[in-house]
């Protein structure tokens, strides 16, 4: 039950801090590194980091990527 609870607030964080940029590259490389680094503190906290990385790095790059600027745009990339 905890791990579900915890993956849960991993993706939904990733989801909430996806994607910065305006070209779906820019968006879905950022939606990735924030999801993995939100899923990595989510799974530590069940032991298992590089699962809750694994799965929140897939779900920001995913919201990345299938979003536009018009839905989420949180500004220019740090890489730009």
């Amino acid at each position: 039950m905890k791990r579900t609870v915890v993956i849960a607030l991993a993706l939904s964080s990733a989801l909430g801090l996806a994607a910065c940029g305006n070209t779906t590259g820019d968006r879905a490389l950022s939606g990735g590194a924030i999801g993995a680094g939100a899923g990595a503190v989510g799974g530590a906290l069940m032991g298992e980091p590089l699962a809750g990385a694994a799965i929140g790095g897939a779900a920001g790059a995913a919201t990345g990527a299938l979003t536009n600027s018009d839905q989420i745009n949180l500004g220019k990339p740090a890489w730009r």
